[in-house]
């Protein structure tokens, strides 16, 4: 099922391939042969995940995309201080071949001009002319992940109509730049450039240096650090040719471009972008290459100049309700429900500043989920920022689960996702916003059990006849518990008994809801478990006679019964077979009840 960024990468492709402008390079007979509408679009994550759309397994040759490669090879050849005394990094302002050098320095303006790749060609060391080329195949094929080919009618051709090149090289031996011969340079230049590739090879080579030069597939290191941050400077500045201050004003992305059709942009430690379209503008850049690359970025925020504190990963972590469940006290028959089913709900942390590329991570692990899932809840409390694109991205894929029956919620008090109000129709695509994760994980319990649970559910109201703690008395028992019970009320969010107050008595919970908070030190309420009808609390202060350790309010409006401590005490003197009776219901309750709470306990407790 194509998931969120695909359907980004389809909107993007279905935008730009009306645009037939631009032609194909006919100065190679061979590139003036390919089709001209060829478009495909891919995008590799630093992780090595890629997204495709349209013509990306079609090969077509590297061309001027081969420049940053080869360059970076010189570089590990000889450092950074000596391939500087050969090849400047300034942008030329001028075609990318024209046949001249820095009129002060007299060196190559920089490595994406032809004369700075052939100078950088020259560099490559190697045995022999075949060695040579091994080397930068090989170098290529490691950025690629597999094992690239060689397109020798490409190279036949090129070899036959390059004057020009052969010009810059001897103008290079003329100037010292090259030592050795010229038509050497020049030919392993032709052959780099007949390397075919894909638009799907590009993207893992962009990959792999917005991985630091590691390829994210094969955990290859291609390039050292240091010199992947020289590659991908002048690539910012020069990669674009004479469109390079255009390029990097609108798109904001190191890139390359080639007449081939392809072009290449990395966003250093999130992704490589590779696009396919032979139609070129005036500079030599792809037409359909150049539009794709600057929608992107605008759509996706990709500008290098707008990334801040993205991570690698937005995921905190991830579990689901039957490893963590909530705080609610469950019948025996809810509990086996949720043992069974509860990896059907599963809750996702989120953190950090999340830009696309976090956004990319969770998207993609949550939408190739199990079809089967049927809850999702997404805690971003731990989110700084989000930009548009990212809240888009998610906003999406919660349409995209309930399109599948899988039904969403977010845990976001401060609502930075942006959605102010929750749903209380349970089918709505945005699902419910909660302020804790407590609640969020009870409301994805409930659904749950509303879905799969058979037996009978916790009730909402119970009579004392039928209240557990009451159940197996005799008639002649109950009446004696019925005569001294005192009904009471509380209102929502009314404290009943507070931390350290003495026994309070017996309370039996009728109707509504309760809950045990502690209160932190720094004055943060956490709560302990949710108390239903048919539950009791107080237990441990009336029989051990010690002061209450947690407060005890009610979540709901609140009906209780309360035997108090008075009555307990005389009911438990003057009736044996009374006590015996209570004291074995509150011992299977209270052993039901730390059961519970032991399995609600977990390392994601904070702020719960």
């Amino acid at each position: 099922m194509p998931t969120v960024v695909d359907q980004i990468l389809t909107n993007v492709y279905e935008a730009c391939r009306g645009n037939t402008s631009g032609s194909v390079a006919d100065y190679i007979p061979e590139l003036a042969a390919v089709a001209p509408d060829g478009f495909g679009i891919a995008l590799a994550t630093s992780d090595g995940y890629v997204y495709e759309v349209g013509d990306t397994a079609m090969p077509f040759t590297i061309q001027s995309i081969s420049k940053p490669f080869t360059y970076g090879l010189a570089l590990a050849d000889h450092g950074e201080a000596a391939v500087a005394r050969k090849i400047d990094v300034e942008p030329s302002g001028e075609p990318f071949n024209e046949i001249s050098l820095d009129p002060v320095t007299e060196r190559p303006r920089n490595p994406m001009i032809n004369a700075g790749a052939i100078t950088s060609a020259s560099l490559i060391e190697g045995d022999s002319a075949e060695d040579r080329f091994e080397r930068i195949l090989t170098a290529y094929s490691n950025y690629a992940g597999r094992r690239l080919t060689f397109n020798s009618a490409v190279y036949e051709s090129e070899a036959r109509t390059g004057n020009r090149n052969r010009a810059i090289g001897y103008m290079l031996r003329s100037f010292g730049i090259i030592e050795d011969n010229p038509d050497a340079a020049v030919d392993l230049y032709f052959r780099q450039c007949s390397i075919d590739v894909t638009a799907a090879d590009l993207a893992m080579m962009a990959a792999t240096l917005a991985n630091n030069g590691i390829n994210p597939r094969t955990q290859q290191r291609v390039l050292a650090p240091a010199l992947v941050e020289r590659v991908l400077s002048v690539m910012t500045t020069c990669g674009m040719y004479d469109g390079a201050g255009d390029w990097v004003a609108s798109v904001g992305m190191p890139a390359k471009s080639g007449v081939g059709g392809g072009i290449v942009a990395v966003l250093p430690g999130q992704m490589g972008i590779a696009v396919y379209s032979p139609r070129l503008d005036e500079h030599g850049n792809s037409v359909r290459g150049v539009e794709a690359c600057r929608t992107m970025s605008k759509k996706l925020e990709l500008h290098f100049l707008h990334v801040t504190r993205a991570s690698r990963s937005a995921i905190r972590n991830r579990y689901t309700v039957a490893e963590t469940p909530s705080r609610r006290r469950r019948s025996e028959v809810e509990q086996e429900a949720l043992a069974q089913f509860g990896t059907r709900a599963r809750i996702y942390e989120l953190h950090g500043d999340l830009l696309f590329s976090g956004a990319e991570t969770a998207v993609r692990e949550i939408g190739n989920l199990d079809e089967d899932l049927d809850a999702l809840v997404l805690d971003v409390r731990g989110v700084d920022d989000v930009s548009e694109v990212a809240r888009g991205m998610l906003s999406a894929l919660r349409k995209q689960l309930s399109a599948r029956g899988c039904r969403a919620s977010l845990v976001d008090p401060r609502a930075v996702l942006g959605q102010t109000a929750s749903s209380v129709d349970s089918t709505a695509p945005d699902g419910r916003v909660f302020g804790d994760l407590g609640s969020a994980i009870q409301w994805a319990e409930e659904l749950l059990l509303d879905r799969f649970c058979v037996g009978p559910r916790q009730p909402e109201k119970v009579l004392p006849r039928d209240h557990p703690v009451l159940s197996g008395l005799t008639a002649e028992q109950y009446d004696r518990v019925a005569a001294v019970l005192e009904y009471r009320s509380y209102s929502r969010e009314e404290l009943i008994v507070s931390t350290g107050q003495s026994t309070a008595g017996l309370f039996l919970i009728l109707a509504g809801q309760a809950s045990s908070t502690f209160t932190a030190p720094d004055g943060s309420h956490h709560r302990i478990s949710t108390l239903s009808p048919g539950m009791s609390f107080g237990e441990m202060p009336l029989l051990a006679r010690t002061k209450f350790i947690l407060d005890f309010r009610a979540e709901t409006d609140l009906s209780v019964a309360v035997i108090s401590d008075e009555n307990f005490a005389e009911l438990t003197r003057d009736a044996a077979e009374v006590k015996l009776a209570l004291l074995t219901n509150l011992a299977t309750g209270a052993y039901h009840q730390m059961n519970t709470a032991i399995k609600s306990l977990g390392p994601f407790d904070i702020g719960r």
